[in-house]
């Protein structure tokens, strides 16, 4: 799957999935657990990640 940056508002890092990770039931748990966690421990730990659905 693919994950794009759509935006950056204050502490809050908005992303789209895609590919298989746009209907895989784990995509949730890989965001909030890889994904969040890492932008946390490399940019910020006040970051927080939330999905975009369009």
């Amino acid at each position: 799957g693919d994950i794009e940056l759509i935006d950056f508002v204050d502490n809050t890092v908005f992303v789209k999935l895609g590919g298989t990770c746009s209907t895989c039931s784990a995509s949730q748990v890989t965001l909030k657990h890889y994904v969040e966690t890492k932008i946390k421990e490399l940019v910020s730990p006040e970051l927080v990640v939330e999905e975009v659905v369009q």
